[in-house]
């Protein structure tokens, strides 16, 4: 393909679109590969899939391999999923939560999301979606940003308690959180000790691709 090609030389825009949630979502050649951004930021493959790999890795393939159930609140173009079933050949179920549903439509379209058999798509707000779901996860993926910005509710200790209680015992949370200045240093501080360390153990990795830093919360009692 001619424009994967000269990508190598300088991206090349393949589709742009105005959405009520995000803005505006572009599918990009770059370095021989489609990518989806926001208009400010990386959403999907790119620097967002090496973020979250790292993540992943740092908790263990071997570990991933042999949980049940995996929830992702923000799938966007899916890469993490594709991290997890192309690379880790993670074979259990995959719940995606995504409020936008362009995002979806473009997932699709670009990055064949749909023909992921294992996986579940569900239109909702991830904060509802927390307080409905009845289900236990071995793995919760947090990934929520409106363009650069992370809504408050991911960082209010009743979110972080009602996620917490839907891990299973020797479950992990991997929140990917973007660094801009130094009240997001104290924002995610913060959030560590708020986490009840009798219960859980929290670490975080600091500084991946610039801005960003995960934390990974681990149930083990």
């Amino acid at each position: 393909m001619i424009q994967k090609l000269f990508s190598y030389i300088i991206p090349i825009k393949i589709f742009k679109k105005k959405s009520q949630r995000s803005k505006i979502i572009e599918v990009t050649w770059a370095n021989g590969e489609l990518v989806l951004d926001s208009e400010n930021t990386n959403y999907s493959y790119g620097s967002l899939q090496r973020i979250l790999r790292y993540g992943l890795r740092n908790i263990g393939y071997e570990a991933i391999l042999k949980m049940e159930h995996i929830l992702l609140l923000g799938v966007a173009g899916g890469s993490v999923i594709k991290t997890l079933v192309d690379e880790i050949e993670y074979k259990g179920k995959i719940t995606g939560v995504e409020i936008d549903p362009d995002m979806i439509q473009i997932a699709n379209q670009y990055f064949n999301l749909d023909q992921i058999k294992q996986l579940e798509i569900i239109i909702d707000d991830a904060f509802e979606f927390v307080l409905k779901t009845k289900n236990k996860y071995d793995l919760i993926i947090i990934d929520v940003f409106e363009d650069i910005k992370m809504p408050n509710f991911l960082f209010e200790s009743f979110f972080s308690e009602r996620i917490c209680s839907l891990l299973q015992n020797r479950g992990f949370v991997l929140f990917n959180t973007m660094i801009l200045d130094e009240a997001h240093n104290v924002r995610n501080r913060k959030y560590i000790t708020e986490i009840n360390s009798e219960l859980f153990v929290s670490k975080m990795l600091p500084r991946i691709e610039v801005h960003n830093e995960i934390i990974i919360i681990e149930k083990v009692a």
